[in-house]
């Protein structure tokens, strides 16, 4: 008996996870450093499956205000991919350590390692939402510091 149940939890956990390659979208279950990583996995594997998928994946998780002072996504796409923020794109590896967390805002240091074995760290700022809508009490990404340049691994 409780082997089927478990077989139908595991189905139905399954079948519940977006498609490869599926833009996940922001709902109120999504805790605030599961935000963050899922844009660093987008960025990490930046044009899998298509161009610019982990672009349009951060995007989907840009607090409104960050997408209108940001964007459109196309404007969004060339920030990423100019030299303030292109390490992000691609990077080989990421590690995430919360600096503090309320119930409204949550702060993480991010420390990537680009395609050339070099490191940066980003203040990350995720942001529950506010306002009214399908948005309403989903964790978003506010802010994105500049990288600090924290050199080469060699």
């Amino acid at each position: 008996m409780h082997l089927k149940r478990l077989t139908l939890i595991l189905i139905i956990m399954f079948y519940s996870l977006p498609a490869f390659g599926e833009i996940i979208k922001p709902n109120n279950g999504i805790e605030p450093i599961q935000v963050v990583k899922i844009q660093l996995r987008g960025l990490m594997n930046n044009d899998e499956p298509n161009k610019d998928s982990g672009i349009e994946q951060t995007w989907e998780f840009a607090h409104p205000n960050n997408q209108r002072y940001t964007g459109p996504l196309n404007k969004f796409k060339s920030m990423l991919k100019g030299a303030s923020y292109s390490m992000l794109l691609n990077h080989k590896e990421h590690k995430v350590d919360q600096i503090y967390l309320t119930k409204e805002v949550a702060m993480y240091e991010v420390t990537i390692m680009d395609e050339e074995k070099k490191y940066y760290k980003f203040q990350w700022k995720v942001e529950k939402y506010k306002s009214s809508g399908p948005l309403k009490d989903c964790w978003l990404t506010t802010s994105v510091s500049q990288p600090l340049n924290m050199g080469s691994s060699i």
